[in-house]
Protein backbone atom coordinates (compact mmCIF):
# COMPACT_ATOMS: atom_id res chain seq x y z
CA UNK A 1 0.00 0.00 0.00
CA UNK A 2 1.19 3.19 -0.81
CA UNK A 3 1.73 5.56 2.23
CA UNK A 4 -0.88 8.45 0.22
CA UNK A 5 -3.62 5.68 0.52
CA UNK A 6 -2.84 5.05 4.19
CA UNK A 7 -2.76 8.77 4.56
CA UNK A 8 -6.62 9.08 3.47
CA UNK A 9 -7.33 6.05 5.56
CA UNK A 10 -6.03 7.35 8.36
CA UNK A 11 -8.05 10.47 8.16
CA UNK A 12 -10.85 9.09 7.46
CA UNK A 13 -10.24 7.21 10.78
CA UNK A 14 -9.54 10.53 12.47
CA UNK A 15 -12.74 11.93 11.54
CA UNK A 16 -15.23 9.10 11.67
CA UNK A 17 -13.55 7.33 14.71
CA UNK A 18 -11.59 9.97 16.54
CA UNK A 19 -14.19 12.57 15.76
CA UNK A 20 -12.16 15.07 15.02
CA UNK A 21 -12.90 18.21 14.28
CA UNK A 22 -13.04 19.34 10.72
CA UNK A 23 -10.14 21.67 11.64
CA UNK A 24 -7.95 19.36 13.17
CA UNK A 25 -8.54 16.67 10.44
CA UNK A 26 -7.13 19.59 7.84
CA UNK A 27 -4.27 20.13 9.60
CA UNK A 28 -3.60 16.44 9.95
CA UNK A 29 -4.03 16.43 6.23
CA UNK A 30 -1.83 19.32 5.29
CA UNK A 31 1.39 18.25 7.63
CA UNK A 32 1.15 14.68 6.61
CA UNK A 33 1.12 15.27 3.15
CA UNK A 34 4.35 17.90 3.56
CA UNK A 35 6.19 15.06 4.87
CA UNK A 36 5.67 12.51 2.47
CA UNK A 37 6.13 15.40 0.04
CA UNK A 38 9.58 15.60 1.38
CA UNK A 39 10.07 11.73 1.95
CA UNK A 40 9.58 11.22 -1.86
CA UNK A 41 11.89 13.75 -2.86
CA UNK A 42 14.63 13.10 -0.26
CA UNK A 43 14.05 9.36 -1.51
CA UNK A 44 13.53 10.03 -5.24
CA UNK A 45 10.83 7.80 -4.84
CA UNK A 46 6.85 7.92 -3.79
CA UNK A 47 6.86 5.65 -0.30
CA UNK A 48 4.57 2.91 0.36
CA UNK A 49 4.59 1.27 4.29
CA UNK A 50 7.19 -0.92 4.01
CA UNK A 51 9.61 2.12 2.80
CA UNK A 52 8.14 4.70 5.89
CA UNK A 53 8.82 1.47 8.67
CA UNK A 54 12.45 1.83 6.95
CA UNK A 55 13.14 5.97 7.88
CA UNK A 56 16.15 6.08 9.40
CA UNK A 57 16.66 9.14 12.30
CA UNK A 58 18.50 10.86 9.57
CA UNK A 59 15.78 10.80 7.57
CA UNK A 60 13.30 12.60 10.01
CA UNK A 61 16.22 15.16 11.34
CA UNK A 62 16.47 16.50 7.44
CA UNK A 63 12.61 16.33 7.57
CA UNK A 64 12.98 18.99 10.54
CA UNK A 65 15.91 20.71 9.58
CA UNK A 66 13.93 21.23 5.67
CA UNK A 67 11.41 22.71 7.91
CA UNK A 68 13.30 25.51 10.05
CA UNK A 69 14.87 26.04 6.21
CA UNK A 70 11.53 27.05 5.23
CA UNK A 71 11.10 29.41 8.12
CA UNK A 72 8.78 27.02 10.24
CA UNK A 73 9.13 28.14 13.98
CA UNK A 74 9.70 25.45 16.60
CA UNK A 75 6.28 25.52 17.65
CA UNK A 76 5.01 24.70 14.05
CA UNK A 77 7.55 22.11 13.62
CA UNK A 78 6.48 20.66 17.03
CA UNK A 79 3.04 20.50 15.42
CA UNK A 80 3.69 18.73 12.07
CA UNK A 81 5.67 16.05 14.39
CA UNK A 82 2.86 15.21 16.46
CA UNK A 83 1.18 14.62 13.76
CA UNK A 84 3.48 12.27 12.27
CA UNK A 85 4.23 10.43 15.35
CA UNK A 86 0.09 9.72 15.93
CA UNK A 87 0.09 8.58 12.12
CA UNK A 88 2.95 6.13 12.82
CA UNK A 89 1.23 4.70 15.89
CA UNK A 90 -1.64 4.56 14.26
CA UNK A 91 -0.04 2.70 11.20
CA UNK A 92 1.51 0.57 13.81
CA UNK A 93 -2.06 -0.70 15.14
CA UNK A 94 -3.71 -0.69 11.82
CA UNK A 95 -0.93 -2.40 9.47
CA UNK A 96 1.70 -3.47 12.04
CA UNK A 97 3.64 -0.86 10.27
CA UNK A 98 6.19 0.58 13.06
CA UNK A 99 8.99 2.84 13.16
CA UNK A 100 10.82 2.87 16.42
CA UNK A 101 12.87 6.14 15.25
CA UNK A 102 10.22 8.47 15.17
CA UNK A 103 8.97 7.93 19.05
CA UNK A 104 13.17 8.56 19.89
CA UNK A 105 13.56 11.46 18.36
CA UNK A 106 13.25 14.91 20.68
CA UNK A 107 10.22 17.45 19.74
CA UNK A 108 11.58 20.98 18.47
CA UNK A 109 11.35 23.10 21.30
CA UNK A 110 9.32 26.06 21.01
CA UNK A 111 11.10 29.07 22.62
CA UNK A 112 9.48 30.60 25.70
CA UNK A 113 7.46 34.23 24.86
CA UNK A 114 9.50 36.83 26.13
CA UNK A 115 8.19 38.71 29.22
CA UNK A 116 5.90 41.67 28.70
CA UNK A 117 6.54 44.43 31.11
CA UNK A 118 4.93 47.58 31.55
CA UNK A 119 6.31 51.58 31.67
CA UNK A 120 7.22 52.47 34.38
CA UNK A 121 4.48 55.00 34.31
CA UNK A 122 1.76 52.43 33.43
CA UNK A 123 3.16 50.10 36.64
CA UNK A 124 2.60 52.98 38.70
CA UNK A 125 -0.88 54.04 37.09
CA UNK A 126 -2.05 50.50 38.06
CA UNK A 127 -1.12 50.33 41.91
CA UNK A 128 -2.11 53.96 42.61
CA UNK A 129 -5.34 53.71 40.46
CA UNK A 130 -6.74 50.43 40.78
CA UNK A 131 -8.97 51.39 43.22
CA UNK A 132 -11.05 53.39 40.69
CA UNK A 133 -12.85 49.97 39.48
CA UNK A 134 -14.04 49.53 43.00
CA UNK A 135 -17.37 50.53 44.82
CA UNK A 136 -16.12 50.50 48.48
CA UNK A 137 -13.36 51.66 50.54
CA UNK A 138 -12.31 48.69 51.88
CA UNK A 139 -12.01 47.17 48.27
CA UNK A 140 -10.39 50.04 47.10
CA UNK A 141 -7.84 49.70 49.76
CA UNK A 142 -7.60 45.78 49.40
CA UNK A 143 -7.12 46.55 45.26
CA UNK A 144 -4.23 49.10 45.98
CA UNK A 145 -2.44 47.14 48.44
CA UNK A 146 -2.40 43.91 46.38
CA UNK A 147 -1.72 45.55 43.18
CA UNK A 148 0.88 47.34 44.84
CA UNK A 149 2.95 44.87 46.43
CA UNK A 150 2.91 42.33 43.11
CA UNK A 151 4.73 45.18 41.23
CA UNK A 152 6.79 46.29 44.59
CA UNK A 153 8.09 43.05 45.31
CA UNK A 154 7.86 41.08 42.30
CA UNK A 155 5.50 38.63 43.58
CA UNK A 156 3.72 36.04 41.71
CA UNK A 157 0.02 36.35 41.88
CA UNK A 158 -0.78 33.29 43.75
CA UNK A 159 2.63 34.10 46.12
CA UNK A 160 0.93 37.64 47.30
CA UNK A 161 -2.88 35.94 47.89
CA UNK A 162 -1.03 33.19 50.21
CA UNK A 163 0.16 35.61 52.43
CA UNK A 164 -1.66 35.13 55.71
CA UNK A 165 -2.49 38.66 57.86
CA UNK A 166 0.89 37.93 60.05
CA UNK A 167 2.97 38.08 56.80
CA UNK A 168 2.23 41.37 56.03
CA UNK A 169 4.60 44.23 55.93
CA UNK A 170 3.76 47.56 57.63
CA UNK A 171 4.82 50.96 58.56
CA UNK A 172 7.11 51.38 60.98
CA UNK A 173 8.59 47.96 60.17
CA UNK A 174 11.74 47.47 58.36
CA UNK A 175 11.39 43.71 58.47
CA UNK A 176 11.64 41.91 54.86
CA UNK A 177 8.45 39.85 53.38
CA UNK A 178 9.33 35.96 53.30
CA UNK A 179 7.41 34.38 50.26
CA UNK A 180 6.55 31.33 49.81
CA UNK A 181 7.06 30.38 45.87
CA UNK A 182 7.32 27.31 43.50
CA UNK A 183 8.70 24.35 45.05
CA UNK A 184 7.75 25.49 48.31
CA UNK A 185 11.37 27.19 48.21
CA UNK A 186 11.36 30.27 51.19
CA UNK A 187 13.10 33.71 49.47
CA UNK A 188 13.16 37.10 50.93
CA UNK A 189 12.02 40.02 49.66
CA UNK A 190 12.94 43.85 50.70
CA UNK A 191 9.76 46.06 50.95
CA UNK A 192 9.44 49.63 50.13
CA UNK A 193 7.56 52.20 52.38
CA UNK A 194 5.51 52.45 49.44
CA UNK A 195 4.01 48.97 49.64
CA UNK A 196 4.22 48.97 53.70
CA UNK A 197 2.11 52.30 53.50
CA UNK A 198 -0.71 50.03 50.92
CA UNK A 199 -0.92 47.46 52.99
CA UNK A 200 -1.33 49.15 56.32
CA UNK A 201 -4.25 50.79 54.58
CA UNK A 202 -5.65 47.78 53.83
CA UNK A 203 -5.27 46.18 57.10
CA UNK A 204 -7.22 49.13 58.81
CA UNK A 205 -10.29 47.88 56.39
CA UNK A 206 -9.62 44.23 57.22
CA UNK A 207 -12.10 42.45 59.16
CA UNK A 208 -10.23 39.97 61.10
CA UNK A 209 -7.61 40.63 63.07
CA UNK A 210 -6.54 37.00 63.78
CA UNK A 211 -2.81 36.64 62.55
CA UNK A 212 -3.73 33.22 60.58
CA UNK A 213 -6.52 34.89 58.34
CA UNK A 214 -6.26 35.12 54.64
CA UNK A 215 -4.53 38.85 54.36
CA UNK A 216 -6.26 39.48 50.68
CA UNK A 217 -10.12 38.51 51.37
CA UNK A 218 -13.00 37.80 48.66
CA UNK A 219 -16.85 39.02 49.48
CA UNK A 220 -17.19 35.96 51.95
CA UNK A 221 -14.30 36.43 53.81
CA UNK A 222 -12.65 33.88 52.39
CA UNK A 223 -8.91 33.88 50.43
CA UNK A 224 -9.35 36.14 47.29
CA UNK A 225 -9.25 34.47 44.17
CA UNK A 226 -6.59 35.02 41.85
CA UNK A 227 -9.98 34.75 39.07
CA UNK A 228 -11.26 37.95 40.64
CA UNK A 229 -8.00 39.57 40.67
CA UNK A 230 -7.43 39.34 37.31
CA UNK A 231 -10.63 40.92 36.12
CA UNK A 232 -10.01 43.47 38.51
CA UNK A 233 -7.04 44.52 36.69
CA UNK A 234 -8.87 43.49 33.57
CA UNK A 235 -11.99 46.42 33.99
CA UNK A 236 -8.91 48.50 34.80
CA UNK A 237 -6.84 48.20 32.20
CA UNK A 238 -10.17 49.04 29.55
CA UNK A 239 -11.19 52.14 31.59
CA UNK A 240 -7.37 53.45 32.05
CA UNK A 241 -6.38 52.57 28.63
CA UNK A 242 -3.46 50.64 29.22
CA UNK A 243 -2.45 47.59 26.74
CA UNK A 244 -4.30 43.98 26.80
CA UNK A 245 -0.89 42.52 28.74
CA UNK A 246 -1.65 44.87 31.93
CA UNK A 247 -2.17 41.47 33.89
CA UNK A 248 -1.19 40.38 37.26
CA UNK A 249 2.02 38.50 36.15
CA UNK A 250 3.14 41.34 34.05
CA UNK A 251 3.57 43.85 37.01
CA UNK A 252 6.16 40.97 38.24
CA UNK A 253 7.99 40.88 34.49
CA UNK A 254 8.14 45.05 35.23
CA UNK A 255 9.48 44.57 38.42
CA UNK A 256 12.34 42.32 37.00
CA UNK A 257 12.26 44.76 33.90
CA UNK A 258 12.80 48.19 35.69
CA UNK A 259 15.73 46.66 37.98
CA UNK A 260 17.29 45.67 35.33
CA UNK A 261 17.16 48.71 33.55
CA UNK A 262 17.96 50.70 36.89
CA UNK A 263 21.48 48.51 37.00
CA UNK A 264 20.00 45.92 39.21
CA UNK A 265 22.56 42.62 38.21
CA UNK A 266 20.65 39.73 37.55
CA UNK A 267 21.79 37.60 40.52
CA UNK A 268 20.23 39.71 42.65
CA UNK A 269 16.76 39.45 40.66
CA UNK A 270 16.97 36.68 40.47
CA UNK A 271 17.12 36.33 43.91
CA UNK A 272 14.28 38.71 44.46
CA UNK A 273 12.11 36.18 41.83
CA UNK A 274 12.97 32.76 43.21
CA UNK A 275 13.93 31.95 40.06
CA UNK A 276 15.52 28.29 40.37
CA UNK A 277 17.62 28.69 37.03
CA UNK A 278 19.96 31.96 36.39
CA UNK A 279 18.47 30.91 32.09
CA UNK A 280 14.82 32.15 33.18
CA UNK A 281 16.24 35.60 34.51
CA UNK A 282 18.18 35.93 31.50
CA UNK A 283 15.27 36.58 29.08
CA UNK A 284 14.56 40.07 30.85
CA UNK A 285 17.99 41.02 28.97
CA UNK A 286 16.56 40.53 25.57
CA UNK A 287 13.30 42.64 26.59
CA UNK A 288 15.98 45.84 28.06
CA UNK A 289 17.83 45.35 24.68
CA UNK A 290 14.84 45.25 22.90
CA UNK A 291 13.24 48.38 25.01
CA UNK A 292 16.81 49.99 24.17
CA UNK A 293 16.92 49.08 20.44
CA UNK A 294 12.93 51.11 20.44
CA UNK A 295 14.23 54.32 21.97
CA UNK A 296 17.28 54.29 20.29
CA UNK A 297 14.91 53.64 17.00
CA UNK A 298 12.97 56.61 18.08
CA UNK A 299 15.58 58.96 19.07
CA UNK A 300 18.52 59.06 16.70
CA UNK A 301 18.08 61.33 14.70
CA UNK A 302 19.36 59.11 11.55
CA UNK A 303 17.08 56.52 13.03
Amino acid sequence: MLAATARLEFLSWLAAERRASPLTVEAYAADLAEFLGFVTRHTGAEPDLPALAGLRAADFRAWLANGATEGRGNATRARHFSAVRTFFRWLARRHGVGNPQVRLLATPRAKRPLPRALTPQDARAVSEEIGDVSDSAADQARDAALFTLLYGCGLRIAEALALDVADAPREGSDAPLRVVGKGRKERIVPVLPVVRQAVSGWLRHHPSPDPTAPLFLGVRGKRLDAAVAQKKLRDFRRLAGLPEHATPHALRHSFATHLLAGGADLRSIQELLGHASLSTTQRYTSVDTDRLMEVWRKTHPRG
